[in-house]
């Protein structure tokens, strides 16, 4: 499985989807009486190793009182019972924020894990590359950066999900977000640039253009 973006790329554009829209059968754990203080949040009744719990991941948080109510990046996995979060970054080097203290907090973790592994699948296939051309003699691991295939994941992983949503209640507001994003995806993946190294030399063989999804040599 290859993926090039993750839960906390998605919630930069649609928190929504942590919270109300959330895909109740893509819930990796959730329970009760957690404990923010600072970056670290703490549920002693948790597992968060066994849920497969994860950096780049998402929480959705709520205290009993209400003076805690959003989403969350998840910056690491401390132990089974605690989790390191963040107020949403823009770079995920940056130094994490931390959301307001609270106790007393219902939590729930959700995944788009599975759009984003088969998004990947089909961005792999679209430039010729192994897994999804499985004939290709190029891996992702000879592309130098994948970096500019993250926002072309993250919206075709939007799109899809907003389809999901639109077929299940019938919401034409959502498939026309679902439209929406699969646009932005088409026109992101047009921009993208790779650049390949087929002999692991630290030089460039070859380049994919995303409009055209051809290879050109350097």
């Amino acid at each position: 499985m290859v993926s090039f973006s993750n839960d906390a790329d998605i919630l930069k554009y649609e928190p929504i989807l942590f919270g109300e829209l959330h895909l109740p059968w893509q819930v990796l754990t959730k329970g009760t009486e957690g404990t923010l203080n600072g970056t670290t949040f703490t549920a002693e009744n948790a597992d968060f190793v066994t849920a497969h719990v994860s950096a780049g991941g998402v929480v959705y948080l709520q205290s009993a009182d209400s003076s805690l109510d959003g989403a969350y990046e998840i910056v690491s996995v401390d132990s089974a019972t605690q989790l390191s979060l963040s107020v949403i970054r823009s770079d995920p080097t940056d130094t994490a924020v931390a959301p307001p203290p609270a106790t007393d907090i219902s939590y729930r973790i959700s995944t788009f894990g599975p759009q984003a592994n088969e998004v990947g699948f089909q961005l792999t296939e679209y430039f010729g590359i192994s897994p999804g051309n499985p004939a290709s003699d190029i891996d992702i691991e000879d592309v130098l950066d994948t970096s500019a295939l993250r926002l072309a994941s993250v919206f075709a992983v939007i799109s899809i999900v907003y389809a999901m949503l639109s077929g299940k209640a019938e919401d034409e507001n959502d498939w026309k977000k679902s439209l929406y994003y699969q646009k932005l995806f088409t026109k992101a993946r047009g921009r993208c640039r790779l650049s390949i190294d087929v002999g692991a030399d630290g030089v460039v063989d070859v380049t994919k253009i995303g409009a055209s999804g051809r290879l050109m040599r350097d």
